[in-house]
């Protein structure tokens, strides 16, 4: 078996053809049949990553568990379930977000969701709403914010206006938080708030914030950020730096400054996400700017990480032979 799937051939270079597939059972050799709990999964929509996915294309990605190229990218499809071993014949007929994929023979999966169809252990191929469409593939990032806030405070200023900033802000308000202030710098990107403020930062006098997220992936920013906060207030990295974040001691030590780092989602992050959004306290739309067919991947990937206009791209496999 095979699959058509997005290549990273090395940094800036994208490609699209096809990949043997293996089950997790398999020596990585060739398609020897599923695995007792694999499922086979037809996608229909992949999202691009505008962070990881970004350093992974740009060649700035810090060292990684698993990295080298050739790759497949991706760690935001979803789609349906198609076939299962004999332990996950009930998945079949599922409709399911797939964090990513390690089934191919020639190429890595970091993060290897970006293809035609995908073979996975049941356990990952985690049930959504078909109804959802595209906004689906927001999971992992409507995931990320909220495994952000389980941490600390909940923000009262966001850095970034983007795709994972407004999800956050989304989450700030269905928490019970108070909504937050949202910088942005990107003129283009200050739009589309519901029940927030989005300004620039220079318009901004308040230096007494108790809980600061950044999600710009800034890492030469802090300083400013240091200069905002009130006494033992906390700055949340979390997003994704290429470079090393640093500040200078002297302005944090005076407010006894505390720094956080957010990391990955888990299992129950989704969970959680599910009951929000199923309960409507959370809204995926508006999010997703730009769908494009997957033959078009060459295209979409610099666009979506080099278009300020471009929030979220999302590429269709419907029409991919």
């Amino acid at each position: 078996m095979d699959a058509t799937a997005v290549i990273l051939e090395a940094p800036r270079r994208i490609a699209l053809r096809k990949l043997a597939l293996t089950g997790s059972d398999s020596a990585k050799t060739g398609y020897t049949g599923l695995a007792s709990s694999d499922v086979l999964i037809d996608i229909q929509w992949s999202g691009v990553s505008a962070g990881t996915e970004k350093l992974l294309w740009s060649g700035e990605m810090p060292a990684f568990p698993g990295m080298g190229y050739p790759l497949v990218p991706g760690y935001e499809s979803v789609g349906r379930v198609v076939d299962a071993g004999v332990d996950a014949q009930g998945r079949i007929g599922d409709w399911v977000f797939v964090p990513g994929a390690t089934c191919y023979v020639d190429a890595r999966g970091l993060f290897g969701g970006t293809a035609q169809r995908v073979i996975v252990p049941s356990a990952r191929a985690f049930p959504i709403s078909e109804t959802l469409g595209s906004d689906g593939v927001l999971f992992a990032l409507a995931a990320t914010a909220l495994h952000a806030m389980q941490g600390g405070d909940a923000p009262d200023l966001i850095i970034g206006h983007g795709a994972l900033g407004r999800l956050l802000a989304r989450l700030t308000i269905a928490s019970g938080a108070p909504a937050p202030t949202v910088w942005e710098r990107n003129p283009a990107r200050r739009n589309g708030a519901t029940g927030y403020n989005v300004i620039a930062p220079k318009d901004d006098d308040r230096r007494d914030y108790v809980s600061i997220y950044d999600v710009s992936g800034d890492a030469d920013g802090l300083d400013a950020l240091v200069g905002r906060l009130g006494k033992k207030g906390e700055i949340v990295l979390a997003g994704f730096y290429a470079n090393r974040p640093s500040f200078a001691f002297a302005p944090a030590f005076r407010v006894e400054a505390r720094f956080r780092v957010a990391a990955e989602w888990g299992p129950d992050d989704l969970s959680s996400t599910r009951a929000l959004i199923e309960s409507g306290a959370l809204d995926l739309s508006g999010v997703i700017t730009d769908v494009r067919s997957a033959e078009d991947a060459k295209g979409a990937y610099p666009d979506a990480f080099l278009d300020a206009d471009c929030l979220k791209m999302v590429l269709d496999w419907s029409q991919c032979a």
